[in-house]
């Protein structure tokens, strides 16, 4: 905690700025450009729920990853692998608006643990039918939508947690930290879960997710009771939803961090490509397609590393409009390098990563990293905007339609993406996409002055 006297209950106010636009205490600037600790010392609980949610979260990485290649073994079917994603996406959807509906009524730590251990028997389930050789692919449609559900619920209300752990002016710089922990479980996990079960099988797999699934439990034990402050929604489920989408109406600011994200993701979302490109453009099959996620998890990983005078900006919507503009030209220089590959006739069509066109591989690497350590400065101040802004009874709410956001806008750019390169060409999406990221958000961010003036030292919702 910030003090003795204020407490997990006492949200802490923004303290003031110095001349050159940035957010700090007793007006002084952070000299050093790496990463900011000071959530971790300042708040030991924060510093608690952090921990335990990174290595919780390489576990579910660890799971997610090995479930669609349990899937895989079982069906030989890339199309009954994707059923995993499109059976659960209603229902996180529910649970987003519902779930920050009761994150935002009862009290949160006793919300979050109760979503945690259904999220964590669901995990457990799985590791139960791989121990007894059970294999009946159904079962993992419905025990992976359980686990959706739950952890949909778990994550919209530890991030209203967060707001109540921290001073808001360290919020942007407990976001960095969350982007460092994002970035570790996305390239750690899938590459734990591929020697697990290529060296020790599907149960171990799973079972090592079960077991990392206590760290996240001890985070959450450990705090206080965060009972929501202000006005509490009434028992109706349905009428609170409303109130709180009503709110989102109200507030411009909040609604326009949303709208951007939305844009950046379903016109700038090339992950769906990365098999092609890798077996019929750039060559090197799955060891291609792997490179380049890592290359854009890593470009998150980097941005945080060295946030640490970044997360200090006061003008944080202009600060979202500009990493979203640089998100748009790195999916944009990564369309142009699969066009001048394609169209200049250096395609190389092989899985063998021997045969890779290396200098295509490189320069597209590096366009995916700058637009992953952009859209990472992004989710910060948005992430900022959303814990800042927003009174602490809406907080559940709000994050819960954020977590829809951030569910449905990946979908939405993986059949954006998907459609235009069968239609046309492996380049057209992110070329057409990245130029279309960059002309959206640039015009709708002008339309909504409040938005690009969004001052940290008065958070406006």
């Amino acid at each position: 905690m910030t003090d003795a006297s204020s407490g997990p209950d006492a949200p802490a106010p923004v303290q003031g700025g110095d001349a050159a636009g940035a957010v700090g205490t007793a007006g002084s600037t952070r000299r050093s450009h790496f990463v900011d600790l000071t959530p971790l010392r300042s708040s030991p609980p924060f510093a608690r729920l952090w921990a335990g949610n990174t290595l919780a979260g390489i576990g579910t990485f660890v799971t997610n990853t090995a479930v669609g290649l349990n899937i895989y073994d079982l069906t030989h079917s890339t199309f009954m692998v994707s059923l995993v994603a499109w059976f659960s996406l209603l229902p996180m959807i529910v649970a987003g608006l519902y779930g920050g509906a009761i994150a935002d009524r009862f009290d949160r730590r006793s919300v979050a643990l109760i979503a945690s251990t259904v999220a964590w028997g669901s995990t457990l389930a799985l590791a139960t039918l791989a121990w007894a050789q059970v294999h009946v692919v159904w079962a993992f449609y419905v025990i992976t939508t359980v686990n959706a559900v739950a952890a949909t619920i778990a994550s919209a209300t530890r991030q209203a947690i967060t707001p109540r752990l921290l001073p808001a002016e360290l919020l942007p710089k407990a976001a960095a930290l969350m982007g460092i922990s994002g970035g570790v479980m996305v390239t750690v996990g899938p590459g734990v879960a591929g020697v697990l079960v290529a060296r020790s099988g599907y149960a171990w797999t799973y079972t090592v997710d079960v077991v990392l699934f206590f760290a996240g439990f001890f985070g959450l034990w450990t705090l206080p009771r965060i009972r929501p402050e202000g006005e509490v929604p009434a028992a109706g489920g349905f009428r609170s939803v409303v109130d709180g989408l009503a709110h989102l109406r109200r507030s411009p600011n909040v609604r326009m961090s949303f709208i951007v994200d939305i844009i950046a993701m379903t016109f700038g979302q090339p992950m769906v490509l990365f098999p092609a490109v890798g077996a019929v453009v750039i060559g090197g099959g799955s060891v291609t397609a792997g490179i380049l996620l890592a290359a854009f998890a890593v470009g998150g990983i980097v941005s945080s590393l060295v946030s640490g005078r970044v997360t200090g900006l006061r003008w944080q919507g202009l600060a979202i409009r500009n990493a979203i503009v640089s998100y748009g030209l790195g999916i944009l220089g990564f369309g142009a390098v699969l066009a001048a590959t394609e169209l200049g006739g250096h395609a190389v069509e092989s899985m063998d990563f021997g045969a890779v066109n290396r200098w295509a591989l490189a320069v597209a690497a590096l366009c995916l990293a700058v637009a992953g350590g952009s859209d990472n400065i992004s989710a910060i101040f948005r992430q900022s905007i959303l814990q800042s802004a927003v009174p602490d009874h809406l907080r559940g709410r709000t994050q819960g339609v954020f977590t829809v956001v951030v569910t449905g806008g990946p979908r939405l750019g993986q059949m954006f993406a998907g459609t235009l390169a069968t239609l046309t060409a492996t380049w057209v999406p992110s070329v057409v996409g990245g130029a279309l990221v960059v002309l959206l958000v640039v015009v709708t961010v002008a339309r909504v002055p409040s938005f690009r003036d969004y001052d940290a030292l008065d958070p406006q919702p």
